[in-house]
């Protein structure tokens, strides 16, 4: 039976946290062996706010070796970085074409962040959204693993999707959302009442995955509890509760056994028994991290490889919207790749 088709990606907008590689890269690791997997860098994202050039480049070459390193195999699956593939800014125009400014306002993170920006708000803010929706039909992708930020998102990928559709002929699939069935949101050490993320203005809260030894140690021992003295698992403990997620998704344990572990414990041996599960998770990736970085030809040979097979998608996808739409089609000696 042929394999369902995923897509995903990340920005190399920042440093990757706790909850991106719990939450995302390794998941799409359990993920590889049953489907049909493409997992993009997604630069042109990144640059909805100004991006410092030399930095957005270490940083996709770091996110690629971060992929790499948390175990994706880039021969089962295909990795690539988003800008190489230039279809994904084609479909992007077009269906922009088939979109809606109410919609696109409608956006929650759109509102969110334009409210922070006055007038100075740029267009590809506004239309990231579209961009994504080229990024997923593109490879007519049957799933989608996102998180509750990204759902809007989503909907709004399958409502242009169904309207490209029901206007030119069935062309694209139209995706779900794959919610992951084994995590648990990871939440802020300092204030974990909001989600562990890498844009947070204080980052003492927020476990980065290449933080040193001692950073992370100081970190979780500085990390929010409360006053009550028990570890016990509920809304009305919001920091005890993380620490336990952290700990039972790291040790691959379920809540009532890490319940168990820590029986008869106090808070210091919760933030210790956290603080070595995310050392022994996070010390080896960091070593294969360097180890990638130092050899950034092989990185090199892998994104072009990566590229070549996702254009080979990518050509199909375009060239049948194309002719839909009322484009002439290329001759294929009117240019070279």
């Amino acid at each position: 039976m042929k394999k369902q088709r995923i897509f995903s990606g990340i920005q190399p907008s920042g440093n990757l946290t706790l909850g991106n590689y719990l939450g995302a890269l390794r998941n799409w690791v359990a993920l590889q062996e049953e489907y049909e997997c493409i997992y993009s860098i997604v630069d042109m994202h990144a640059i909805t706010v100004r991006q410092n050039p030399q930095e957005l480049r270490e940083r996709s070459l770091l996110t690629m070796a971060l992929y790499l390193a948390a175990g994706l195999d880039p021969q089962e699956n295909i990795v690539f970085i988003q800008s190489h593939v230039p279809e994904h800014a084609q479909l992007g125009w077009i269906l922009g074409c088939n979109s809606y400014m109410g919609e696109l306002s409608r956006m929650t993170q759109y509102k969110d962040k334009s409210s922070r920006m006055g007038d100075s708000i740029p267009t590809g803010l506004f239309n990231y959204p579209v961009l994504m929706a080229a990024d997923i039909l593109l490879y007519n992708a049957h799933l989608v693993p996102v998180g509750e930020d990204q759902t809007q998102h989503l909907e709004l990928t399958r409502d242009i999707a169904v309207r490209f559709n029901n206007a030119y002929g069935e062309t694209f699939v139209i995706p779900k959302g794959y919610f992951n069935p084994f995590g648990a949101r990871i939440y802020d050490l300092q204030t974990p009442e909001k989600i562990m993320s890498k844009s947070s203005q204080n980052q003492q809260g927020i476990l980065f995955l290449l933080d040193d030894e001692k950073t992370l140690k100081r970190k979780i021992s500085r990390s929010v509890t409360d006053s009550l003295g028990t570890i016990s698992y509920n809304d009305h403990q919001p920091g005890v509760k993380n620490l336990l997620n952290i700990f039972a998704l790291l040790r691959e344990l379920s809540i009532e056994e890490s319940l168990a572990y820590f029986e008869g414990k106090g808070y210091k041996q919760l933030k210790d028994g956290v603080t070595e599960a995310v050392l022994d998770s996070l010390l080896p990736l960091q070593k294969k991290v360097n180890e990638l970085m130092d050899n950034r030809s092989y990185l090199e040979d892998l994104m072009l490889h990566g590229a070549q097979r996702a254009r080979a998608l990518a050509k199909v996808t375009l060239a049948d919207v194309e002719e839909k739409i009322g484009f002439i089609p290329r001759r294929t000696d009117e240019y070279r790749d």
